[in-house]
C-alpha cells in the first residue's frame, strides 16, 4: 500500500530506446527530443503505477518486457492486483495501424493480447507526434482513482462488519466522512 502522500510515483519501463523518456518529456514539458540520454529505471518498490513500454518497431523491445513483467510481479506479490499498469505500445507513428508499410513489427492486436495476458491495459502511443501521450497517463490516473474508491469502499464495509450496534459503533459512524 502507498505511503500517505501527495506524491505520486508512475515508473516506467522499457527496453533502450523505445521512447521512456520521450513519453515522460512530452508529457510533462510537452515537448520532443530526437536524442536523448538514456536513464537509469531504480524504483520497483516505489512505483504506486507502471507503464511498460515497447516500440512497435522492435519486437525484441517486446520480449525484454517480460522478465521486467516478472520481476514486478515477484516484487509486488498480490499488492500488484490493484496497482495501475499499462503496456503502451510506443512509435506508432513509424508504422500503419494495419501493420503494414513502415518499419512495425508488433500489430496493436499483439500488443492488445500481451496486455489481456499480463490483465493489465494496453494503448498505442506517439511521444513524437504526442498521439495518446495525455490520454496515456489520464488513464493511469482514472484507474488509480477507481482504485482509491474502491479501496475506501473496502475499509469501510470492514469498519461495519460485526453485525450489531454495539458500544463500538456510534465512535465508528463519527469518525466515518464519505467523500
Amino acid at each position: 500500500m502507498p505511503e500517505q502522500s501527495n506524491d505520486y510515483r508512475v515508473v516506467v519501463f522499457g527496453a533502450g530506446g523505445v521512447g521512456k523518456s520521450s513519453l515522460v518529456l512530452r508529457f510533462v514539458k510537452g515537448t520532443f527530443r530526437e536524442s536523448y540520454i538514456p536513464t537509469i529505471e531504480d524504483t520497483y518498490r516505489q512505483g504506486h503505477a507502471f507503464i511498460l513500454v515497447y516500440s512497435v518497431t522492435s519486437r525484441q523491445s517486446l520480449e525484454e518486457l517480460r522478465p521486467i513483467w516478472d520481476a514486478i510481479k515477484e516484487t509486488k506479490g498480490a499488492e500488484l492486483e490493484g496497482i495501475p499498469v499499462m503496456l503502451v505500445g510506443n512509435k506508432c507513428d513509424e508504422g500503419g495501424e494495419d501493420g503494414a508499410g513502415g518499419a512495425r513489427e508488433v500489430r496493436p492486436e499483439e500488443g492488445e493480447a500481451e496486455a489481456q495476458r499480463w490483465g493489465c491495459k494496453f494503448m498505442e502511443t506517439s511521444a513524437k507526434t504526442n498521439h495518446n501521450v495525455k490520454e496515456l497517463f489520464q488513464e493511469l490516473l482514472n484507474m488509480e482513482k477507481n482504485r482509491n474508491i474502491s479501496l475506501q469502499l473496502d475499509s469501510k464495509k470492514k469498519g461495519k462488519g460485526g453485525g450489531g450496534a454495539g458500544k463500538g459503533a456510534g465512535k465508528m459512524k463519527e469518525k466515518c466522512s464519505v467523500m
